[in-house]
């Protein structure tokens, strides 16, 4: 089979050499059965290729189970994955298959596995090793034939650096790793992909073709798309909804749909938002403030550190009378450190390198509150 019926026959849209590319190594390792970890922006497409490895391999013929780790709810997760007996909890009150039980004979494809809790990656990493999974309240393992691809738009070696991803279940998810390029680095093949989804939208609606102006056309290309591929669908089908009664879509049809990307200016070293959710914004602004409650403290944390400092200094010229218990010291830098965070225990914690349960214990002890 050619790279070009390969795509054909997978819904990949693409000329661009960082395409073929990428199809000519996931036709070179789909007849196999080895873990793919697939790397990518949100909107580029990962599933789509996901999906090629499974309907090239010899286990076509079987289900592709899709999980979004993200989408589950962590108390449920390991449910979900490997299934539960009746009983086994409250709400239980039948047997229940996993999706990896589902997907024996066929692939299983974790989505999102960088939001999987550590707790859970621990189970997955030996099934995935060992083919076999416990069910919840099971003394029992079950055995299963499955095929393991992941998929994340995190780059999972920081992941594990900042104690985030289990570092052997990294190593075993990356026996082959794909990068699917997002939509800004392969701009030619914008043109095909519109085409594709302006045909495709009216087709499943009913509706004449409308026709894309060449300016309209330049303004889709020389967009960034930080929503990549999806980005660039839903634009399409949003502007041809809202031009019903137009048969040209030109650029009018998309200035009010895309981002005026010239009106972000990076401040203060702060993540960018092309597309702001109110979620977003109020995000940003508590970056914002975290940064100025961080400088507030690192200042006070000085000057607490300064001030002891003085206090042993003259404790030892001084004579017995001028020595300060230790606890009144810890006392007055508890006060210092609430007084200071306007009462937030907290981060007066934090402030004074303890954890909240030996701050709430001596606040007690020292009747400050």
């Amino acid at each position: 089979m050619t790279i070009e019926e390969f795509k054909e026959n997978n819904g990949i849209i693409g000329n661009s050499r960082e395409i073929n590319d990428l199809v000519e190594v996931v036709m070179q390792v789909a007849p196999s059965d080895i873990t793919v970890l697939i790397y990518g922006e949100s909107g580029v497409g990962k599933e789509i290729f996901a999906s090629a490895i499974h309907n090239a391999s010899k286990r076509a013929a079987k289900k592709m189970v899709i999980v979004n780790c993200g989408a589950i709810p962590e108390g449920i997760l390991e449910s979900e994955l490997f299934g539960h007996q009746k009983g086994s909890f409250t709400g239980a009150v039948d047997h229940r298959r996993g999706y990896f039980e589902i997907a024996d004979g066929g692939t299983l494809f974790l989505d999102e596995i960088a939001e999987m809790p550590l707790t859970t990656q621990v189970k997955v990493l030996r099934s995935v090793e060992n083919k076999e999974f416990m069910r919840i309240g099971a003394e029992t393992v079950t055995n299963v034939d499955v095929r393991f691809i992941a998929a994340t738009n995190k780059n999972l070696q920081n992941e594990v650096d900042e104690n985030r991803f289990r570092e052997d279940l990294f190593f075993r998810l990356k026996a082959v790793t794909l990068n699917v390029p997002p939509l800004r680095k392969r701009k030619g093949d914008i043109e095909l992909l519109v085409n594709y989804f302006i045909r495709k939208w009216v087709s499943d609606k009913g509706i004449k073709v409308p026709e894309l102006s060449s300016d309209a056309l330049k303004l889709l290309m020389e967009y960034n798309w930080p929503g990549n591929v999806r980005e660039l669908k839903n634009t399409l089908e949003t502007a041809i909804t809202l031009n019903n009664r137009n048969e040209v879509l030109d650029v009018n049809s998309f200035s009010s749909l895309l981002i005026d990307q010239n009106k972000y200016e990076e401040t203060r070293n702060l993540p960018i938002f092309l597309r702001k959710t109110p979620e977003e914004a109020d995000r940003e602004l508590l970056y914002r403030a975290l940064f100025e409650i961080k400088k507030d403290l690192i200042d006070l944390k000085d000057l607490i550190i300064h001030q002891q400092s003085e206090v042993f200094a003259t404790n030892k010229s001084g004579g017995d009378e001028e020595i300060i218990p230790l606890n009144e010291m810890e006392k007055e830098a508890i006060k210092n450190a609430l007084d200071k965070t306007r009462g937030s225990k907290r981060k007066a914690a934090k402030l004074l390198n303890i954890s909240e349960r030996t701050l709430y214990r001596k606040i007690k002890e020292y009747e400050l509150q």
